[in-house]
């Protein structure tokens, strides 16, 4: 402020121009004063006496009543060392002004996400640590607490928890048309490259040694990326006692019981228990806008896209069961009506969705031998010629497809980036032509099917979400579902790594890589996406090199 301002009226008493000057001394304002007290207006080379008040001002050392000047008598202050000015210059009273966080267009949300889906390799905790590392700490498009809310919110209504963050993230920015684009650029390169797999997926050599290194090396970082994730979400969500005990319960208990339940039930108990903890504390204020720039549509708007879910999967149940056969063109019903009613109660990730995958394309039948001995096969086992019936309508074999073909589009797919659901896309476009039909309608029924659930409920949730996150109850709460959130990412760091070293030709190398990666990001700094590429190309040196025979 210009120094007129606190000395502007003559007429003021020492007090008040003591206070207006402890005011200015507080914000580091250095100011020059007359042998009268009052503040110094004139040329250089008149220069001020010591305030007579400056005894009831905050002692600074010996910088004197200001800093960046020292007093002395009758003569100019003397120059004091800047450094040892800050460091001793009072900042308590200091209020820092609200964080501000970057303007995005629709232009930053291709520039940010037409790559990003080519290189999110991992699995669904591996795309939300990419999300932190990008969005968050690097381009500061959202607080780190906001973005958290966003994944518990994820996690607490069906769908893909990752799908629904990348839509999440653009139509906070530019709504629902950036919300669209941002979730279809991160989809899109996992479903071409899933559907161009389906078509040929029995010509497909799954065992090539290149390609099986290339996929271990990839997971491997993908991993490393989630260890960084957990490590630092952890140590933001989870600052006092109760929270760590929250974060490492649900690390636990998600560990050890990876149900489609489980993880909402783990985000609600940390929310119940914070609420009960801070019942008598004052309530945080509501959050500011943390770098949202739209919930989207209104709350109408979103009602009625929740009210859409639900009359599309009550349809889907009563025509499949009570009108059509699985004949003709009914049968991309049956396609569409499987992966939507399964894409409507799952909860988490694409790990938790695929045991009631396999369970629906492919029909398992108990067979007891004479001693009564029961084992489960697949019916198409059962039957003479049986896998030749698969997908065509025969009552003796309901199977979609084989139980290879599944478990080999499940490997492919933990290898391609984007979701796992995307697996959606391989599987319908196997089922269509082991049926006889198109394999784009197969795509189209099975992937819409899997996703549009998780996308309608994110887009009518979030402009509910934007008025329920300012409530008293959901700000106590916060806090113990921010924490058991991230201990799904710390379950999921473990869980991940028994995966990949138990999948790698090289397990001991694939583990060495993944430290290689975690440290190219978390120390060099290095682009997630370009470490994950390298642990890519690391992975076929090693398969080249034979190093499995060295460490595996």
């Amino acid at each position: 402020r210009n120094q007129n301002v606190v000395g502007e009226d003559r007429g003021s008493s020492l007090e008040d121009r003591g206070s207006s000057f402890r005011y200015c001394a507080s914000l580091g304002i250095t100011m020059m004063v007359g042998p009268d007290g009052r503040p110094y207006n004139g040329y250089p080379q008149q220069f001020g006496q010591p305030f007579p008040q400056a005894a009831a001002m905050p002692q600074m050392g010996n910088t004197g009543p200001f800093p960046g000047t020292v007093t002395s008598p009758g003569g100019p202050p003397a120059p004091q060392d800047k450094s040892a000015a800050s460091a001793t210059a009072p900042t308590k009273d200091v209020e820092p002004g609200p964080k501000v966080y970057a303007e995005v267009g629709f232009g930053d949300i291709f520039r940010q996400f037409v790559l990003l889906g080519w290189t999110a390799f991992g699995g669904p905790q591996a795309h939300i640590a990419l999300f932190q590392k990008i969005f968050i700490e690097k381009l500061n498009w959202m607080s780190s607490s906001l973005f958290m809310e966003l994944f518990a919110l994820g996690q607490c209504i069906p769908g893909p928890t990752s799908t629904q963050v990348s839509f999440a993230i653009g139509l906070l920015k530019r709504g629902v048309l950036g919300g669209l684009l941002s979730g279809m650029l991160f989809q899109y390169p996992g479903l071409l490259m899933m559907s161009l797999i389906g078509f040929g997926a029995e010509k497909v050599d799954w065992e090539n040694g290149a390609f099986k290194g290339f996929t271990s090396g990839l997971g491997a970082v993908g991993v490393a990326l989630v260890v960084g994730a957990a490590i630092s979400l952890s140590a933001k969500t989870a600052p006092d006692r109760e929270t760590k005990m929250l974060n490492l319960i649900a690390a636990v208990v998600s560990y050890m019981y990876s149900s489609a339940w489980i993880f909402p039930v783990l985000i609600l108990f940390g929310g119940i228990v914070t609420l009960i903890r801070d019942r008598e504390k004052p309530v945080n204020e509501a959050p500011g806008d943390e770098g949202i720039q739209s919930y989207g549509m209104g709350k109408a708007g979103g009602m009625c896209l929740i009210i859409i879910w639900a009359a599309i999967l009550v349809t889907v149940i009563v025509l499949r069961t009570s009108v059509y056969e699985y004949e003709g063109h009914a049968r991309g019903l049956y396609w569409f009506e499987t992966f939507y009613r399964i894409g409507s109660y799952i909860f988490g990730g694409g790990q938790v969705v695929l045991p009631l995958i396999i369970e629906q394309v492919v029909q398992y039948q108990d067979v007891c031998d004479s001693a009564g001995i029961c084992v489960r096969k697949p019916d198409y086992e059962i039957y003479p010629g049986g896998e030749k019936l698969i997908g065509k309508g025969d009552p003796n074999v309901n199977s979609w497809m084989t139980e290879a073909q599944f478990l080999a589009g499940l490997g492919i797919a933990q290898a391609m980036p984007g979701p796992l659901f995307n697996i959606a896309a391989y599987l319908g476009a196997l089922i269509a032509s082991r049926a006889g039909v198109n394999a784009l309608v197969g795509i189209a029924a099975c992937w819409f099917g899997m996703f549009a659930p998780g996308v309608l409920l994110i887009f009518g949730a979030l402009p509910w979400w934007g008025e329920f996150r300012k409530l008293p109850v959901y700000r106590r709460a916060l806090p113990g579902m921010n924490a058991a959130a991230v201990g799904l990412v710390v379950a999921a760091s473990f869980s991940l790594y028994d995966k990949v070293r138990a999948s790698s030709p090289f397990p001991d190398t694939a583990v060495a890589i993944g430290i290689l990666g975690f440290a190219a990001v978390e120390i060099y700094k290095a682009p997630a996406p370009a470490a994950i590429l390298g642990g890519g190309l690391l992975g076929i040196i090693g398969w080249a090199a034979k190093i499995r025979w060295i460490a595996g």
